[in-house]
């Protein structure tokens, strides 16, 4: 491999030059064993961050981090396999019933997922809110429980892109987080790593969105879709609103009960349809076109897989899941239409409460959040219940009030409309 030097790359990149594939390979190669320093890479991010990268680079630096360390292979499997990937958001907990609900048509579900950090909660923190559950498997009980079950929610393991490992956690404390091509690389290392068929991506936008902006997120749904493309995974996008919570309940063991409710074949209305969505788009790329999803939900067979998927992993699908010790309940003050219900507001409100964490380490609260009670666009009364605020530290509940407060707009007479799928994004 060419030898190059950290601070000449970081100088060209500074200088808003292109790094050629080598300097990238040599880059990444180095910093994953240390001989790059964490300041080196993080005067490099930055750099990345405020220059920006062609689509080349993108597609070098994805590759180098893939190379970085091993990749699954789901082949032995003779089913095809799909994944789905969310940029988070609040409420967001379609991961849950989406994985058991595209198992039922005979598509197998590698889903490696991750913990929250600040006001989007994590997957894995919501399941460990159950009982038994377990996040770590080995490659070989994941790929038992695929052909067993058909679905899989887990950690991804250590050797799967390493230097992804290195670099998201520097990317966190150098504020280099929305930087493009690192968002890019990071998801896609991962995703074209872990071995999977094909792959949809799930770009939120909005206020409680890693993107805030449509163009923005547009542009970063196109980067991802071309890199999987490149990679020889079938891969789409679909564009989701985020400026307004998902669903009725954020939080750990809340958002695991209303991914019940939505497979017994009710919950709220919106969490069904980005659900049905994104499944129905999972299952036309692995060649499964014109199945009625839906009825999965409605008739049992999602539950059933849920139910087994859990129960595999060492969770207790029957057990009762945590409840938070002290709740508030906050009223509506007058009669009207809620025009606004910010999703931002709201997911810090629940980190605030104890359901996310500041720092990597932090421990989470697993029955703290929030419970809405009314959506965007829904008609109240004054009097009538609006929010109810859940933790286990009652000392918690005056800055996550503060913050929630501003969450909402009641107007008299108001019509609210709300678009959910904004874009599509792939072949």
């Amino acid at each position: 491999m060419n030898s190059f030097d950290a601070v000449e790359l970081i100088i060209a990149k500074r200088s808003k030059e292109e790094l050629s594939t080598e300097a990238i390979n040599w880059l990444v190669d180095n910093y994953t064993k240390g001989q790059v320093a964490d300041e080196q890479m993080s005067a490099m991010a930055m750099a990345i961050l405020l220059n920006g990268m062609n689509r080349r680079e993108i597609k070098d630096l994805t590759m180098a981090m893939i190379d970085s360390g091993e990749r699954l292979n789901f082949d032995s499997l003779g089913v095809p396999t799909s994944d789905k990937h969310s940029t988070g958001g609040v409420g967001d907990k379609i991961t849950l019933p989406l994985a058991p609900l595209v198992a039922v048509f005979g598509v197998a579900v590698p889903q490696l997922s991750g913990r929250g950090l600040g006001h989007t909660g994590g997957t894995l923190d919501k399941l460990e809110s159950i009982p038994g559950w377990r996040a770590n498997l080995s490659n070989e009980e994941m790929t038992k429980q695929l052909a067993d079950v058909g679905a899989v929610i887990c950690a991804a393991g250590s050797g799967l892109a390493p230097a992804d490992k290195k670099l998201y956690a520097l990317r966190d404390v150098t504020g280099t987080v929305e930087a493009i091509p690192l968002i890019a690389s990071s998801i896609m290392s991962k995703k074209i790593a872990e071995g999977t068929g094909s792959l949809v991506l799930d770009v939120k936008v909005g206020s409680g969105a890693f993107m805030k902006d449509f163009a923005k997120a547009r542009e970063l749904a196109e980067v991802l879709v071309q890199l999987g493309q490149d990679a020889g995974v079938k891969t789409s996008a679909l564009l989701t609103d985020m400026s307004t919570p998902l669903g009725l309940k954020v939080g750990n063991a809340l958002e695991v009960e209303e991914s019940v409710e939505v497979l017994a074949g009710g919950g709220p209305a919106d969490v069904v349809e980005i659900t049905v969505a994104l499944a129905t788009e999972m299952l036309n790329l692995a060649g499964k076109p014109g199945v009625d999803v839906a009825a999965a939900l409605k008739d049992g067979r999602a539950m059933d897989k849920w139910r087994a998927m859990i129960s595999a992993q060492g969770g207790d699908p029957d057990a009762k899941l945590p409840v938070a010790k002290e709740s508030q309940t906050v009223k509506a003050t007058s009669d009207g239409v809620i025009t606004k219900l910010d999703a931002l507001s709201v997911g810090i409100a629940s980190w605030r409460l104890g359901a996310g964490r500041a720092r990597k380490e932090d421990p989470i609260q697993f029955g703290a959040g929030v419970t809405l009670h009314a959506q965007l666009g829904d008609t109240v009364k004054a009097g009538d219940p609006l929010y109810t605020l859940y933790t286990d530290e009652p000392a918690r509940f005056q800055r996550a009030s503060e913050t929630i407060e501003n969450a909402y707009s009641i107007e008299a007479q108001a019509v609210v409309a709300r678009k959910l799928i904004l874009d599509r994004i792939g072949g």
